[in-house]
């Protein structure tokens, strides 16, 4: 345990010295915080339209303001996090390995599972320092609405927020292992990020085992019943699967590195 926390203090040290932490994750508060804003307007808008048309005779549709706020605010920030995660994890390996400072880690008395987990939890731990201030967002919002929606609404959200972020930085991670260039590392994590989020469109047009097969694969498809506050027991094994594959091929990578060295 002692060399996992010093591979995690490195890393979180080299987070907060170089740009990548004063980069990701003001730009990700300010696009959060901006359409939360709006969505919230434009629930407030819609709300206040529905009662005045309930006061003039109309028949009353009721309209929940949290509900619609958060599932639009949750999709959105899905839809950046495909985007910025590769920034995160794009020079986890491939910076190491291009300044040749891998080579210092796989002399050291550490082990394969000592390096992955103490990158993958610096990840991590970035990771939810950036998503943190947003759940604030939310809880201000339900404490401040009549009547209280269920707080498991926001227990449901963040924890598909939590689960698509593990699997997107668990993924980054494994591609970052297999390149020395930060740039090409980035490029395929957003590459492979995109193509699994929107593979079910394409799935949705034809019928059969391959069609299921990718509607399957879709990461919306298994994120969007979180984001309704639905915690999906099939979403679960999915992207718990993800991450421990993606963190399984990632210690063999490190330890291909090993072998070759050897």
């Amino acid at each position: 345990m002692r060399g996992l926390y010093a591979i995690y203090r490195k890393e979180m040290s080299h987070y907060f010295v170089s740009p990548v932490a004063y980069a990701v994750v003001p730009i990700f508060l300010i696009l959060s915080a901006v359409f939360f804003n709006m969505y919230l307007a434009d629930g407030i808008k819609a709300s206040f339209e529905a009662s005045m048309e309930a006061m003039q005779g109309g028949a009353a549709i009721p309209f929940d303001v949290p509900s619609a706020v958060m599932g639009a605010f949750l999709s959105l920030v899905g839809t950046i996090l495909l985007f910025l995660t590769p920034l995160l994890t794009m020079g986890v390996y491939s910076e190491e390995r291009k300044r040749g400072t891998m080579e210092l880690l796989l002399t050291s008395p550490i082990t394969d599972w000592q390096i992955v987990l103490g990158k993958f939890f610096a990840s991590l731990s970035l990771f939810i320092i950036m998503i943190l201030p947003t759940v604030l967002y939310v809880v201000y919002m339900f404490a401040h609405s009549e009547p209280v929606p269920p707080w498991r609404l926001i227990a449901g959200g963040y924890l598909g927020v939590l689960l698509l972020g593990v699997t997107l930085l668990a993924i980054g991670s494994f591609l970052s292992a297999l390149t020395e260039n930060q740039i090409v590392a980035g490029v395929l994590v957003l590459g492979i990020s995109l193509l699994l989020w929107v593979v079910g469109f394409f799935a949705g047009t034809g019928n059969g085992v391959i069609a299921q097969s990718l509607q399957y694969l879709a990461l919306l498809q298994h994120y969007n019943p979180f984001v309704r506050g639905v915690i999906d027991t099939t979403g679960l094994i999915f992207f718990a699967s993800w991450i421990f594959f993606a963190i399984f091929l990632t210690m063999r990578a490190v330890d291909s590195m090993r072998w070759r060295r050897a």
